[in-house]
């Protein structure tokens, strides 16, 4: 089925779409709610794309797809000319002051959202349209940009522009803390899917060993951390994400925040550039500076 294919016509641009969505997000699934198709679809195109290029482009079970190198050569070009595309739409409509970003949803539900007020008073002219990014993604279809928590070194592309760093530590509540006091180790550990090497990171950075323990999964980091809230466990959260809840006193860090390899930032489209695309950007560096400096170990 599969030949070496050199020269012939474009392949479909559903199936190159379709392709780029699940590389991009990782599951067809995924891929298949930004297009607003069936995943049964999106595995259609891709396939017949691997057909009409005489390549495959993923590999391995289909619970745990990966891509092969003909695959990993062919996402960031077509990312890059969907996203172009994206943006030269945008620019003929008309919608300058229209600000699509998506953000990571802990970002959003825990952080972003609780702010956007102060952003839609100061820029009333912007209309900011908000996105859920998939959990690995450094793009989304139709954005802007993007906000999430990033690796330092991502920090040195052009496109990125870091708000505020990232200093990580466990955190519980008041009264499990009591509950647990002089062996605080000891209690139940919570962890996000979206970031399942929390425990193991912030262990690293204190030189700690961690006891033998099972560790209680949630979907996203703000689901571990409103179940730390509720006082079923410990979490391992960033800072910029539970402060107010530190200073308010509904949650507790036995062990203070350590500097992560990590910063919170907006990584712009390519080609992306408006009025409103700065004053966010602007307004995103204003507000970590106003993030108070974490608390350290006692």
């Amino acid at each position: 089925m599969f030949g070496n294919l050199t020269s012939g016509p474009l392949p479909s641009l559903n199936a190159l779409r379709a392709f780029e969505a699940m590389a991009r997000t990782g599951r067809s699934t995924l891929a298949a709610d930004e297009l607003h198709v069936t995943h049964s679809a999106v595995s259609r195109q891709v396939k017949a794309l691997e057909e009409s290029l005489g390549v495959r482009l993923f590999t391995g079970p289909k619970h745990r797809l990966e891509l092969t190198e003909a695959g990993r050569n062919l996402l960031p070009a077509l990312t890059s000319a969907f996203d172009q595309i994206a943006t030269a739409v945008r620019q003929a409509r008309g919608g300058a002051q229209d600000l699509h970003v998506a953000v990571n949803a802990s970002v959003s539900v825990k952080w972003l959202i609780p702010r956007m007020s102060g952003f839609a008073q100061a820029h009333p002219g912007v209309r900011l349209h908000l996105a859920e990014l998939a959990p690995h993604a450094t793009s989304h279809r139709g954005a802007h940009a993007v906000v999430r928590l990033v690796p330092t070194g991502r920090l040195a592309d052009p496109d990125a522009t870091a708000f505020m760093p990232n200093h990580i530590g466990p955190v519980m509540s008041p009264a499990l803390a009591e509950r647990f006091a002089g062996e605080v180790l000891k209690a139940p550990r919570l962890a996000a899917q979206s970031h399942p090497q929390g425990w193991a990171i912030w262990a690293a950075l204190v030189g700690m060993e961690l006891p033998l323990g099972p560790e209680q999964p949630f979907a996203h980091l703000h689901f571990a951390l409103d179940a730390a809230i509720a006082g079923l466990g410990m979490a391992v959260m960033p800072w910029p994400l539970v402060a107010d809840y530190v200073a308010s006193g509904r949650l507790v860090a036995p062990f203070g925040f350590r500097k992560a390899e990590s910063a919170f930032a907006l990584l712009a489209a390519p080609g992306a550039s408006s009025r409103a695309l700065d004053q966010f950007r602007k307004w995103l560096v204003s507000e970590g500076a106003k993030t108070p400096a974490p608390i350290t170990a006692p």
